[in-house]
């Protein structure tokens, strides 16, 4: 009897894909700093402040196409609640953002202004660590952790999938904004949290603060990518795939798929937390509008966009996609919400496997060529 070979691992990344992570590195690190830091804002190469805020923001939500991807892409998971764990990363940074005010806000307390005005005397239980970097940094990740396995446990163990699961997501999602929308929960109700001043103790508003925070933000999106680049090429990744086109005949081979769809179900959410606790010192605010289900439906447009289970392309879609966000709600405000209908529409119909499916199509034609 012949022994059976078992099919070896494939690499990290190609040789050309190391060339291009390590460019990225080195424009994420070393070049968009120059540019902005260093070359007079008179040049053409400045880098503007605003570029920095912007292209900062679109990376978090790369790293929630990224997420979106893990789950949607090589599982074959639809959630549109994902904007939930994104906001509760961000929370938790916003607490954490609310406390550095110190007496420096409008009614010179302790206490966040929102509670002042509510006429609290103390701070509620739940923001009992929230002084801490520490413990900020633990919860950005362990809260959104916690309510994916939770719900994650629930829903797989009750064989929910498809649609169904689509649906309860995003009911999840909703019910959570109208919660933090009161304002006896202790997150600032409708306004949310803003007027943030400082991190660590060191002043916010400053350009090498918002660089700092764009060259973490971008480290983390690379890390993530990493990160998932090496759970898809391993046993793990392909067990996931088989859950994806065939879950049946995965479990009458003797796997459990509860298990390895809980795993990356909360790998997930917890990736999409971290996006959030960046997005929240970038951008200067969060409030239970970052929960709305229209956030998540976006997340998947990226993926979409871009092409699902490739982990390249939804950071592309991310870009593609918020790029022109940025573009026509300044210039066609009103026209903004059916361009991302019919891009939506016009992807799942003409594109299915995205932008990038579409360049692999092209490269694939001209070679037969």
């Amino acid at each position: 009897m012949s022994a059976i070979t078992l099919p070896t691992r494939a690499p990290l990344l190609s040789r050309a894909g190391w060339s291009v992570f390590i460019a990225a590195l080195i424009g994420v690190c070393a070049l968009a700093p120059l540019l902005n830091l260093l070359v007079p804002q008179g040049s053409l190469l400045h880098l503007s402040d605003y570029a920095v805020g912007l292209l900062g923001k679109i990376m978090c939500y790369a790293i929630c196409a990224l997420a979106m991807d893990l789950i949607w892409g090589y599982t074959g998971i639809l959630s549109l609640g994902h904007g939930l764990f994104f906001a509760l990363g961000g929370y938790a940074m916003g607490m954490y953002l609310m406390r550095q005010i110190g007496t420096d806000g409008n009614y010179k307390s302790e206490l966040p202004d929102f509670m002042v005005f509510l006429d609290w005397k103390e701070l509620p239980w739940h923001w009992s660590w929230s002084d801490s970097f520490i413990a900020t940094l633990l919860l950005v990740v362990a809260v959104p952790g916690l309510v994916a396995f939770v719900f994650g446990y629930f829903a797989f163990s009750s064989r929910i999938k498809g649609v169904y699961f689509s649906i309860i997501t995003q009911a999840m999602t909703f019910a959570a904004m109208l919660l933090f929308f009161r304002n006896e929960t202790g997150f600032g109700g409708n306004n949310g949290f803003t007027d943030f001043k400082r991190i660590l103790n060191i002043p916010i508003a400053t350009q090498p603060m918002r660089m700092t925070l764009f060259v973490l933000t971008g480290v983390t999106l690379l890390g993530f990518f990493l990160l998932a680049r090496w759970l898809v090429t391993a046993k793990f990744g392909r067990v996931l795939q088989a859950v994806r086109d065939a879950e049946t005949r995965v479990m009458f081979s003797g796997y459990n798929p509860i298990g390895y769809k809980l795993t990356i179900w909360t790998l997930s959410a917890m990736m999409c937390g971290v996006a959030g606790a960046l997005y929240v010192p970038q951008v200067g605010i969060i409030n239970p509008s970052e929960m709305s289900p229209a956030n998540s439906i976006e997340i998947a447009i990226w993926a979409a966009v871009g092409g699902r289970a490739t982990l390249i392309g939804p950071i592309v879609g991310a870009f593609i996609v918020n790029g022109a966000k940025s573009w026509l709600t300044v210039a066609y405000p009103e026209y903004w919400l059916y361009f991302l209908g019919a891009l939506f529409i016009g992807v799942t119909l003409f594109l299915p496997h995205g932008v990038l499916g579409l360049v692999q199509k092209l490269k694939r034609q001209k070679h037969d060529a």
